[in-house]
Protein backbone atom coordinates (compact mmCIF):
# COMPACT_ATOMS: atom_id res chain seq x y z
CA UNK A 1 0.00 0.00 0.00
CA UNK A 2 0.99 3.55 -0.71
CA UNK A 3 0.37 4.34 2.83
CA UNK A 4 3.11 2.91 4.66
CA UNK A 5 6.45 4.89 4.71
CA UNK A 6 8.52 2.21 2.91
CA UNK A 7 5.98 2.64 0.28
CA UNK A 8 6.66 5.69 0.57
CA UNK A 9 10.33 5.88 0.06
CA UNK A 10 9.93 3.13 -2.84
CA UNK A 11 8.18 5.77 -4.61
CA UNK A 12 11.07 8.56 -4.13
CA UNK A 13 13.48 5.67 -5.53
CA UNK A 14 11.56 5.47 -8.62
CA UNK A 15 10.93 8.58 -9.39
CA UNK A 16 14.74 9.71 -8.75
CA UNK A 17 15.40 6.52 -11.54
CA UNK A 18 13.45 7.89 -13.84
CA UNK A 19 14.97 11.46 -13.88
CA UNK A 20 18.31 9.83 -13.84
CA UNK A 21 17.54 8.71 -17.74
CA UNK A 22 17.06 12.72 -18.50
CA UNK A 23 19.40 14.90 -16.17
CA UNK A 24 23.11 14.09 -15.64
CA UNK A 25 25.45 13.06 -13.40
CA UNK A 26 28.49 14.49 -14.74
CA UNK A 27 29.32 16.78 -17.75
CA UNK A 28 32.48 18.12 -19.09
CA UNK A 29 35.08 17.22 -21.85
CA UNK A 30 36.14 13.65 -23.26
CA UNK A 31 38.37 12.71 -25.66
CA UNK A 32 36.72 10.91 -28.87
CA UNK A 33 38.68 8.42 -29.98
CA UNK A 34 37.98 8.32 -33.03
CA UNK A 35 39.10 11.99 -33.91
CA UNK A 36 41.41 12.56 -30.75
CA UNK A 37 39.66 15.50 -30.16
CA UNK A 38 38.01 16.91 -26.47
CA UNK A 39 34.44 17.04 -27.38
CA UNK A 40 31.68 18.14 -24.69
CA UNK A 41 29.70 14.70 -23.45
CA UNK A 42 27.52 14.46 -20.50
CA UNK A 43 26.94 10.94 -18.34
CA UNK A 44 23.39 10.00 -17.43
CA UNK A 45 21.52 6.76 -16.89
CA UNK A 46 20.97 6.91 -19.85
CA UNK A 47 24.64 6.90 -21.82
CA UNK A 48 25.36 3.51 -21.93
CA UNK A 49 24.60 0.31 -21.66
CA UNK A 50 24.93 -0.85 -18.27
CA UNK A 51 23.68 2.12 -17.32
CA UNK A 52 20.41 1.89 -18.95
CA UNK A 53 20.25 -1.89 -17.43
CA UNK A 54 21.12 -1.27 -14.03
CA UNK A 55 19.16 2.27 -13.81
CA UNK A 56 16.29 0.49 -15.48
CA UNK A 57 16.82 -2.77 -12.87
CA UNK A 58 16.82 -0.14 -10.08
CA UNK A 59 13.46 1.22 -11.24
CA UNK A 60 11.66 -1.89 -12.07
CA UNK A 61 13.09 -3.20 -8.88
CA UNK A 62 11.71 -0.59 -6.55
CA UNK A 63 8.17 -0.83 -8.23
CA UNK A 64 7.44 -4.31 -7.79
CA UNK A 65 8.52 -4.24 -4.18
CA UNK A 66 6.28 -2.08 -4.03
CA UNK A 67 3.33 -3.85 -4.35
CA UNK A 68 5.12 -7.02 -2.40
CA UNK A 69 3.13 -5.49 0.89
CA UNK A 70 1.86 -8.91 1.97
CA UNK A 71 5.20 -10.80 1.68
CA UNK A 72 7.30 -8.64 3.78
CA UNK A 73 10.76 -10.72 4.11
CA UNK A 74 10.46 -10.97 0.10
CA UNK A 75 10.04 -7.12 0.57
CA UNK A 76 12.93 -7.11 2.51
CA UNK A 77 15.34 -9.28 0.25
CA UNK A 78 14.68 -7.08 -2.48
CA UNK A 79 14.97 -4.06 -1.30
CA UNK A 80 18.56 -5.51 0.10
CA UNK A 81 19.04 -6.40 -3.66
CA UNK A 82 18.51 -2.74 -4.85
CA UNK A 83 20.80 -1.54 -2.53
CA UNK A 84 23.24 -3.46 -3.69
CA UNK A 85 22.60 -2.75 -7.58
CA UNK A 86 22.08 1.39 -7.02
CA UNK A 87 25.92 1.24 -5.21
CA UNK A 88 27.02 -1.22 -7.91
CA UNK A 89 24.96 1.88 -10.46
CA UNK A 90 26.87 4.59 -8.01
CA UNK A 91 30.49 2.49 -8.77
CA UNK A 92 29.66 2.75 -12.36
CA UNK A 93 29.07 6.44 -12.41
CA UNK A 94 32.54 7.23 -10.09
CA UNK A 95 34.53 4.78 -12.56
CA UNK A 96 32.54 7.03 -15.42
CA UNK A 97 33.39 10.19 -14.22
CA UNK A 98 37.60 9.20 -14.59
CA UNK A 99 36.97 9.02 -17.94
CA UNK A 100 36.48 12.70 -18.39
CA UNK A 101 39.41 14.60 -19.00
CA UNK A 102 37.56 17.51 -17.15
CA UNK A 103 34.26 18.42 -15.90
CA UNK A 104 32.56 19.21 -13.03
CA UNK A 105 29.51 17.12 -11.43
CA UNK A 106 25.96 18.02 -11.62
CA UNK A 107 23.31 18.92 -8.96
CA UNK A 108 21.42 15.74 -10.21
CA UNK A 109 23.86 13.75 -9.09
CA UNK A 110 21.94 13.67 -6.20
CA UNK A 111 19.13 11.69 -7.88
CA UNK A 112 21.70 8.61 -7.74
CA UNK A 113 22.26 9.45 -3.70
CA UNK A 114 18.45 9.11 -3.20
CA UNK A 115 18.12 6.14 -5.21
CA UNK A 116 20.45 4.82 -2.62
CA UNK A 117 18.66 6.68 0.10
CA UNK A 118 15.18 5.46 -1.22
CA UNK A 119 16.30 1.58 -0.79
CA UNK A 120 17.54 2.06 2.70
CA UNK A 121 15.05 3.93 3.93
CA UNK A 122 12.53 1.24 2.57
CA UNK A 123 14.26 -1.33 3.97
CA UNK A 124 14.52 0.30 7.40
CA UNK A 125 10.80 0.39 7.67
CA UNK A 126 10.06 -2.99 6.42
CA UNK A 127 12.31 -4.08 9.44
CA UNK A 128 10.40 -1.91 11.75
CA UNK A 129 6.98 -3.48 10.50
CA UNK A 130 8.58 -7.16 11.40
CA UNK A 131 9.35 -6.19 14.42
CA UNK A 132 6.34 -4.95 15.08
CA UNK A 133 4.57 -8.05 13.79
CA UNK A 134 6.74 -9.96 15.87
CA UNK A 135 5.96 -8.26 19.05
CA UNK A 136 2.24 -8.61 18.50
CA UNK A 137 2.04 -12.07 17.95
CA UNK A 138 4.48 -12.54 21.18
CA UNK A 139 1.47 -10.62 23.18
CA UNK A 140 -1.49 -13.02 22.00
Amino acid sequence: MIQRQQSLWLLLTVICGVLSFNFPFYTGMRMNTASNMLEMSILDGASNFFYILLTGANIILALVTIFLYKDRKLQLKLALVGILTSLALFIMYVTGMLKFETGNLALTSLLALGIIAGFVMAARGIRKDQQLIKSIDKLR
